[in-house]
């Protein structure tokens, strides 16, 4: 077989497959994502998934292990020290992040919040973990009234100002954003993403909007996505992905309201003539259910995203590649709310594939960048092994 012409990676955010050797470091030994929403949902109807081999790695209650797995499976270990969003995606595209990135379970430092104050001309309430909805009821009567600029932090690396479309104008939130932006690049604070949270509405009826906005640092080296954009090949990011990169390496951009969105925008993408990287974070896996210790609504959005692959599946082309995987945990009945350390599943299909194998486990998520580099034949990370041999 000859090289893809075009990749697909679907990353379900936050969609682990069980605890990590090194879980007990990160204060997760037990965490199960997959496992744990399956018994809450008395198994997990997914089919679809199912027949690509994903209870072929480990088995989940409910889906039944392929007897021909139509794609190839493993599971991924993390070798960077962290757990989040952007160290896991870092770490596809061929980095090790050893310096993880901070959390501020107490809220931002006070030099911080001082320094932003003087920066923008407003005050700021809040400063505390929050669920991005309930700080509004909480806060959003006061922002209203004051023009304080609500902050808030979750148990990502990430500093979120919420401000009111009527009372801070979205080019006045995105200054402001680009300000915190540019303070919190201090290595002492290492904040992975400051996120713009505009919204509308009345007291009691607040709703976020879709103008939400993230300024992430830049990756750390160059990723195997820069290296496709210099040798001219295309990387469409769908969903956040573009975001997480800053903006590294991508030659197209698109942005999706929530997971449904997504798997249409990825559709889209399928009937496009392109050679290269489709990339795509299904991000309410994560946000929506995981932080909110959510395990049913979890285990919903897993068997809607199921019914909606085999559209995807139907379109892919001779010379596509297909790969399916995860970021990091977010076992939704864990204690806390943060990302959970765990294994991610790796499902890795293509048309003509007779009967799926079983892969070695890998040790590093950047077994998926030198994969993809190997396939376009551009230059490999310095982390990472290719496993297109074993898959063609």
């Amino acid at each position: 077989m000859k090289s893809f012409k075009r990749v697909f990676l679907i990353v379900m955010d936050s969609v682990g497959i069980g605890e990590a050797p090194d879980a007990a470091k990160f204060d997760d030994l037990g965490a199960d994502t997959l496992g744990h929403i399956a018994e809450e949902m008395n198994g997990l109807d997914m089919p679809t998934m199912g027949s690509l081999g994903l209870s072929n790695i480990r088995e989940i209650k409910g889906i039944a292990p392929a007897d021909k797995p139509k794609a190839h499976y493993t599971k991924m270990q993390e070798a960077s020290n962290g757990k989040d969003t952007m160290t896991g995606h870092w770490e596809i595209m061929g980095l090790r992040i050893d310096q993880p990135f901070r959390t501020f379970p107490d809220g931002f430092p006070d030099e911080l919040i001082q320094a932003l104050e003087e920066k923008t001309g407003r005050k700021v309430i809040g400063n505390k973990p929050a669920s991005g909805t309930e700080i509004l009821v909480e806060l959003g009567k006061e922002h209203v009234e004051t023009g304080s600029l609500i902050v808030y932090t979750s148990a990502d690396s990430v500093l979120q100002i919420a401000a009111h479309e009527d009372v801070v104008p979205i080019d006045e939130l995105y200054q402001i954003c680009e300000i915190a932006r540019e303070l919190t690049l201090d290595e002492k604070y290492m904040v992975g993403r400051v996120i713009a949270r505009p919204f509308v509405g009345e007291p009691g009826a607040f709703e976020r909007t879709s103008n939400r906005h993230d300024y992430a640092l830049k990756p750390f080296g160059r990723t195997v996505m820069n290296e496709l954009k210099d040798a001219g090949i295309d990387v469409i990011a769908l969903g956040k992905i573009s975001d997480i990169y800053d903006g590294e390496g991508v030659t197209e951009a698109v942005r999706t309201k929530d997971n449904d969105d997504g798997m249409v925008k990825l559709s889209d993408t399928l009937k496009k003539e392109f050679t290269g990287l489709s990339f795509l974070n299904l991000v309410d896996f994560d946000a929506k259910y995981g932080h909110r210790r959510d395990p049913m609504g979890y285990g919903k959005a897993l068997e809607t995203y199921d019914k909606q692959l085999p559209e995807i599946l139907d379109q892919l082309q001779e010379d596509d590649l297909l790969i399916i995987t995860a970021d990091h945990g977010n076992d939704p009945i864990h204690h806390g709310t943060d990302h959970t350390r765990e294994y991610v599943p790796l499902l890795v299909y293509h048309i003509g594939i007779e009967e799926g194998k079983e892969l070695p486990v890998r040790t590093t998520f950047a077994d998926i960048g030198a994969t993809i580099a190997d396939n376009f034949n551009i230059t490999l990370p310095e982390h990472g092994t290719s496993f297109l041999d074993d898959i063609k």
